[in-house]
């Protein structure tokens, strides 16, 4: 297990160099660059920019050098925890990211906690309770939750929160607590806001982890090993939990490793609607403006958490099952 640790960890960094360089390249693929998408929007404005105020801008951020040099200028930053300097912000890329990361983060956690938590003993159920009213009653729920829109769904949730809790809505903080230093009464605060995007973000995973795992349970409970399990008089819930479940929840496992970045991609329309600081937003502004310092940056550290992902799931896969070998 060492060796193959060692192995995905040089993997890992030569996956991220290579993501680098190409997600590098392709967000500097539209015709122009942010200086000029700046420029059009001071002329929008009524403001007349003259050549030296384009050529100190240029200067400022070395935007005047090869795609090559700026990329080489931003990812040598990295060693030293310098990730550039974001053009649209006019601050460092750490400064702007810092925080956001963190709350994507909790959140991101939060919704697969939820996901699992709620998505495993549903479709535990549904599998041994097939064609019962119960199954079809968590089918019928779990098709709901795969085809709303998620953003739909948001603003029911919002107006839920609003008018029969008499809850501050959007955001993960209320004013009071939005700038204030980490407390006590700033997590409670965090916490009464975190469930609407968790259930908003968290509803089509768990639909769909629900129909995955009553589909892979159904056929683990077909296979002869459960049946000898059965016919030696063990009981039902050893034969379910220990042996069927055990390896029913394999694919789960592997599709952990890409939940964190989807997760993240694909609440970015959900934070919009609800006006999260997460990530997303800021990224996906980047990528309008070709903020490419601060775009590349988050999709390195998106890179970085798809890598970790899958090898936290092969550990945890070789943990649930004795059989898997990575030797």
């Amino acid at each position: 297990m060492g060796a193959f640790i060692t192995r995905r960890i040089l993997y890992a960094i030569l996956t991220m160099v290579l993501v680098s360089i190409i997600g590098f390249a392709i967000i500097n693929l539209p015709p122009g660059s942010y200086l000029e998408v700046y420029i059009s929007q001071l002329q929008a404005q009524g403001t007349r920019v003259s050549q030296d105020q384009i050529q100190q801008i240029e200067r400022r951020y070395g935007l005047g050098q090869p795609i090559y040099v700026q990329y080489y200028n931003w990812i040598s930053g990295f060693v030293r925890g310098d990730f550039g300097r974001s053009f649209e912000y006019d601050r460092p890329v750490r400064e702007l990211i810092g925080h956001r990361l963190f709350l994507t983060f909790v959140m991101a956690i939060s919704t697969i906690m939820f996901t699992w938590i709620v998505a495993i003993p549903i479709g535990v159920y549904s599998a041994t309770h097939q064609y019962t009213t119960g199954d079809n009653i968590f089918t019928f729920l779990g098709f709901i939750g795969l085809s709303i829109p998620n953003f739909l769904l948001a603003l029911i949730l919002m107006v839920i929160a609003a008018e029969g809790l008499g809850w501050s809505i959007g955001g993960l903080f209320s004013a009071e607590y939005r700038y204030a230093p980490w407390s006590l009464g700033r997590v409670i605060d965090l916490l009464k806001h975190l469930w609407i995007p968790v259930i908003v973000i968290g509803t089509a995973g768990t639909a769909g982890l629900i129909r995955i795992m009553r589909g892979n349970l159904l056929d683990v409970l077909n296979k002869q090993y459960v049946q000898t399990a059965r016919a030696k008089g063990l009981d039902e819930r050893i034969v379910i939990y220990k042996h069927a479940v055990r390896n029913a929840i394999h694919p789960l496992i592997m599709q952990l490793g890409m939940t964190m970045p989807q997760i993240i991609s694909g609440g970015t329309v959900v934070a919009i609607v609800l006006s999260l600081p997460t990530i997303g937003p800021m990224y996906f502004n980047a990528l309008r403006s070709q903020d490419m310092f601060l775009a590349g940056t988050v999709l390195i550290f998106m890179a970085a958490l798809l890598v970790a992902g899958n090898l936290v799931a092969d550990i945890v896969l070789s943990w649930v099952d004795p059989r898997i070998r990575y030797e």
